[in-house]
């Protein structure tokens, strides 16, 4: 039997051509692997799709590089609900299931967490982009699905192309729920701090920029990460995040951006399939196991 196995996808799993990117991957799964294995767990790792897998012979599942999920979100849902059955998810699955939709965001706002300036757009009931920014009092703004990753149909819109972006706006919303959030400018010349924090408190962060013309801070788009020690009050933050989520996540990740006057915001909670950067910070695999192995303990 099978304590723990690890969840990728297909394309990072045994692959033939290791790059930078896929190496990064791997690094990640043999720390976490490593520190599991410490705590006498037998450990395995594979794709969550994989149709020959028997998820009956692992005690749970910790979700890593599950990264093509929102692009296959009703089959991965579909599969979510079966092998819930079968064995133990962790994060489990009540937290993925409100995690995947950004309304989550809304839900921890009325908890107290200051948040990105948000409007969720229902479709059923939905205003103009232009009305949206009069009635926040916006200027330029950011566009993005509430299901979705890697910046997957994120735009920014200035303030002078919205009644250009009406008709492409509102095509967006026909096919998915919608949010509008203020573009916060200090995203550019200061970035967005990920604060990691493993069974409920915080081990290491890094900072993510864009590059040069771009707000966009994944990698994918050119992004850089680099070396950030949040402030205490940050860390406080980022742990007060996932202290109001129920359970407590095992991990994840709490993205902050500032406002113009320096205030901090939550703009992401990741804790589904989140990048960690343990790579940079190889001691917070203890933490992360740690979280693991209480939810397999029941706790």
């Amino acid at each position: 039997m099978t304590d723990i196995t690890i969840l990728t996808d297909r394309r990072y799993y045994k692959p033939e051509q290791i790059t930078p990117y896929i190496r990064n991957i791997l690094v990640e799964a043999s720390l976490l692997t490593e520190a599991l294995e410490a705590r006498g767990l037998k450990v395995a790792r594979t794709y969550w799709d994989n149709p020959d897998y028997d998820w009956t012979t692992t005690r749970a599942v910790v979700f890593r590089t599950v990264w093509d999920y929102f692009e296959r979100i009703d089959e991965f849902r579909n599969w979510l609900e079966q092998v819930n059955e079968l064995t133990l998810l962790v994060n489990p699955l009540s937290l993925i299931e409100w995690n995947i939709d950004k309304h989550y965001l809304a839900d921890l706002e009325h908890r107290g967490i200051a948040i990105v300036p948000t409007h969720f757009v229902d479709a059923a009931a939905q205003l103009s982009l232009q009305e949206i920014v009069q009635v926040n009092g916006w200027k330029d703004i950011v566009i993005k699905p509430a299901i979705s990753g890697a910046a997957f149909h994120t735009y920014k819109i200035r303030g002078e192309e919205i009644r250009d972006w009406e008709d492409r706006f509102k095509k967006l919303t026909s096919e998915r729920q919608m949010l509008v959030q203020e573009y916060l400018p200090t995203i550019t010349n200061m970035g967005e701090a990920s604060l990691m924090v493993f069974n409920g408190t915080y081990t290491h962060a890094v900072l993510k920029k864009a590059k040069k013309g771009d707000f966009r801070v994944q990698d994918d788009f050119g992004g850089t990460v680099h070396e950030y020690q949040p402030t205490a009050e940050e860390i406080r933050f980022a742990e007060a995040v996932f202290a109001s989520c129920e359970p407590v996540p095992a991990y994840g990740r709490a993205d902050i951006v500032w406002d113009t006057q320096g205030n901090f915001l939550l703009s992401e909670l990741e804790i589904i399939e989140p990048e960690l950067w343990v790579r940079n910070h190889p001691a917070a695999a203890a933490p992360f196991a740690d979280g693991i192995v209480r939810f397999l303990d029941g706790g």
